[in-house]
């Protein structure tokens, strides 16, 4: 584990959070609400705060992320209202000219006084484009090598007086883009596939990876390390994780049990047809989905010393830099953890040393 191991939290900026079911709580996509959690996260000692982009929702009866705000208006208003968390807006590569976010982003880093970062997303599910008329069929490949060729010329629309650039994808003749930002905004990148890793460990400063094992998630973090060293640069590793927090273990899984109850299985449906699974398949998952598919990502659940173990467990062994937050109910769930949990991580970054798997299984 790092000796600075940063935590962060998602914001909910679309209806319901990351919780798909009717009986968990149903967080708004208001800025009144995120702006709550952006000031709760600073207050709490949180390193950074994060946005999706989202374009459609999911339907079903929670209508999930049928309402959703823009990434960028929104974190431009945050970093106003904020002093010290870092600021992560997501922009996507298939919708928006390089020229253009290069100007988004030199403006956001002004008003963050230099904590903005670019998470980048090159477009996973083709209904939210195909709506615009702006989606294009790519293989992954080569979807990758447009990102790669979108990042080369905001990078260089930062640094250059003008830039020409003739690619498959994007063309710049001898365009201007300044002022420079006074330091480069951080990159950040989410993805699973080798592809995404490779491009990750090339480009970015923060790799966001998802697993569906912890031995997965083990491996993806150390390739990403290894394939950044083999390049001469360094990209930090995180993963993403729900919190379910409660005094003791067994009210917090009361807790796990109660969301899991109103699983909205029509929306988790259209999400799987959203990703590109056949209907006979993603029907047949839906259907047979018990209450932890109500929890989007992995989660952790128990009392505050619990959730600490199970984080620097996760944490250690995987050797991430960093985790982001998800919380159920956040004006509640968030400033509890930071009461509560963050000093116990704090206090364990302080202690740094080798940690065993059996020191973790055994507090």
């Amino acid at each position: 584990m790092s000796a600075s191991t940063e935590y962060g939290v998602f914001l909910p900026i679309g209806n319901g959070g990351w919780m798909v079911s009717t009986t968990a709580p149903h967080p708004e996509a208001s800025y009144a609400y995120n702006k709550q959690v952006a000031l709760d996260a600073e207050e709490a000692g949180l390193d950074f705060i994060m946005t999706m982009a989202k374009w459609k929702g999911f339907g079903g009866t929670t209508d999930h992320w049928g309402e959703t705000l823009e990434s960028m208006t929104m974190m431009s208003a945050l970093a106003e209202v904020t002093s010290r968390v870092k600021i992560w807006a997501t922009m996507h590569a298939n919708i928006h000219h390089p020229a253009v976010a290069a100007k988004m982003y030199t403006t956001l880093q002004q008003i963050s006084n230099g904590r903005a970062g670019m998470n980048i997303v090159n477009g996973s599910y083709p209904d939210e484009f195909t709506q615009m008329g702006l989606w294009e069929e790519l293989s992954k490949d080569d979807r990758y090598r447009m990102t790669e060729e979108w990042l080369i010329a905001v990078t260089r629309l930062w640094s250059e007086h003008s830039v020409s650039m003739e690619s498959d994808f994007f063309t710049l003749d001898a365009c201007e883009s300044r002022p420079h930002p006074a330091t480069r905004p951080t990159i950040i990148n989410a993805g699973t596939s080798k592809q995404g890793m490779d491009f990750q460990a090339r480009y970015a400063d923060g790799a966001f990876l998802g697993a569906d094992t912890f031995e997965e998630m083990v491996d993806k973090s150390a390739y990403v390390h290894r394939v950044a060293r083999e390049h001469g640069r360094e990209c930090k590793t995180y993963s993403m994780m729900t919190v379910v927090l409660a005094d003791t273990d067994e009210a917090a899984q009361a807790k796990v049990a109660e969301y899991g109850e109103g699983v909205d299985r029509e929306a988790l449906l259209n999400m799987s047809l959203a990703w590109g699974v056949p209907l006979d398949r993603a029907r047949a998952w839906a259907d047979d989905a018990t209450g932890e598919e109500a929890f989007q990502v992995q989660y952790v659940a128990g009392s505050a010393e619990t959730v600490a173990t199970e984080i620097l467990r996760l944490v250690d062994l995987a050797d991430l830099d960093g985790l982001m937050l998800i919380f159920p109910d956040y004006l509640t769930d968030l400033p509890a953890f930071g009461r509560t949990v963050l000093p116990l991580l704090r206090a364990a970054d302080s202690d740094a040393g080798p940690t065993t798997h059996e020191d973790l299984t055994h507090a």
